[in-house]
């Protein structure tokens, strides 16, 4: 069919992706013995998760064979020591895939909710790679699962602006440095959800300056974000004082309230497009929980085949917060099924509560 999408060459395009991950992962029944965990509530949340396995960094055993829990200071270098390893090899596998050397890195963004970090996680990834130090960088921190679309937004602003040059984006997040083990069903939700893992992609608008093994992926097209404002305080990463750290925060309605609000984004996304939902032949959406992508799809009316990737992430790996639907990107290019026209929509949803889309066409 005809759109009014743009066809101009000077739109940035996804020319890889890599992720990365810690070496160990665990079983939801592992984690349950590991912790000693009988509640049979508790355990029901583990075992119902529609997650298999999750990549890992767990506390240290003390003498008795338990967990000891480690205090936030510990927690802050936990991050800091994974998301800059992820995010190292997260980087070096995408330049490696598009034959780019470190020195071809115009922009580094580096995306991260997991731990606060001054310096950033850019500054610190450009030192342990030996990055040249006049690249341009940004941190986004604090922003959450949905964050990776927003950076995404900023880093095809710069690409556009820059064309010809390389752009990479890294999310890194550390998920094992944010648990809190109490015992209520509040952080029992959510230790049941979230893994480790890095994920990055490098971008280029143009033709690149320098000769590359691989410079071809699909365009982004346009971006479309929902504030639910009423929702602001349904997903929070916040101070709690009973356990003298830092704490997620998940409301229960989380899916029925992104699910419910799916289709205003998605509409304005396509809006202007010529293009019906109809029309999408590919649907990468956050991993953020099986009652998340149920309620998303049954709004949207996507059926399982459209969410194969991202239930595949999800059973896999957990929630991987802002890198989720980078995994997903992955394992829909592995697949080798995506066609020359074809459309797809990104999705991310977190804190805000917040829904971020892109349109891409490869």
């Amino acid at each position: 069919m005809t759109t009014t999408l743009p066809a101009t060459t000077d739109l940035a395009r996804i020319v890889a992706v890599s992720t990365a991950v810690p070496e160990t992962s665990y079983s939801q029944a592992e984690l349950l013995d590991i912790f000693r965990i009988e509640d049979p509530r508790v355990r029901s949340v583990f075992l119902n998760s529609a997650i298999d396995r999750r990549h890992l960094t767990l506390p240290p055993e003390g003498p008795d064979g338990t967990r000891v829990m480690e205090v936030q200071g510990q927690l802050l270098a936990k991050h800091k020591t994974h998301a800059v390893d992820m995010g190292v090899r997260a980087v070096q596998d995408v330049l490696k895939q598009t034959g780019a050397d470190l020195s071809d890195i115009g922009y580094l963004c580096c995306v991260t909710t997991t731990g606060f970090l001054t310096p950033g996680l850019s500054a610190l990834i450009i030192r342990e790679l030996g990055i040249d130090p006049h690249t341009s960088r940004l941190d986004v921190v604090g922003m959450g699962c949905n964050a990776g679309l927003n950076a995404l937004n900023a880093v095809n602003g710069w690409s556009r602006a820059n064309p010809g040059r390389l752009a990479v984006m890294v999310c890194a997040e550390a998920c094992s440095a944010a648990y809190v083990f109490d015992g209520t069903m509040r952080t029992s939700v959510v230790n049941s959800l979230f893994g480790d893992g890095a994920a990055a992609v490098a971008l280029m608008a143009g033709e690149p300056e320098l000769p590359l093994a691989h410079a071809e992926g699909p365009r982004i097209l346009k971006f479309a974000s929902y504030i639910i404002t009423d929702a602001v305080d349904a997903m929070r990463y916040d101070w709690d004082d009973t356990q003298d750290r830092f704490s997620f925060y998940l409301d229960p309605q989380v899916p029925y309230v992104v699910g419910a609000h799916a289709e205003r984004v998605v509409d304005r996304l396509l809006a202007g497009t010529g293009l019906r939902r109809s029309d999408i032949r590919q649907w990468l959406v956050h991993s953020g929980g099986k009652k998340v992508i149920d309620a998303v799809g049954v709004n949207l009316g996507l059926t399982r085949h459209d969410v194969r990737h991202t239930t595949g992430v999800l059973r896999d790996y957990g929630n991987l917060s802002s890198g989720s639907f980078l995994f997903s990107y992955e394992r829909l290019l592995q697949e080798q099924v995506v066609e020359p026209g074809d459309h797809c929509v990104l999705m991310t949803m977190g804190p805000g509560s917040t829904i971020e889309t892109a349109l891409v066409r490869f």
